[in-house]
């Protein structure tokens, strides 16, 4: 955004860094309601899909690991994980 020039020889500019999650937004905010609508159904069917997706990413490593490395995982998970370094704090 800029605005108009403070002399001849210079301008000022103000540059603002906008998230893409605030670009959404503000389109949707502009949006009429109908249109609005349709675009909570997007996002709806896109939260389904990653549901979705996760799941069957899990489906495919399910059983990915012997016995034996399922039990050596658990083991080092529970020595290094379930520890409290009270001098951390």
């Amino acid at each position: 955004m800029c605005g108009p020039p403070l002399s001849a020889e210079s301008s000022r500019c103000t540059l603002k860094v906008v998230s893409p999650l605030e670009n959404i937004v503000e389109d949707l905010k502009a949006l009429p309601p109908a249109k609005l609508e349709v675009a909570a159904d997007f996002v709806h069917r896109l939260k389904r899909t990653s549901e979705e997706e996760r799941q069957a990413i899990f489906t495919r490593t399910a059983g990915a690991l012997s016995p034996e490395e399922a039990d050596e995982l658990e083991r080092v998970i529970e020595e290094g994980c379930e520890k409290i370094d009270e001098r951390g704090w």
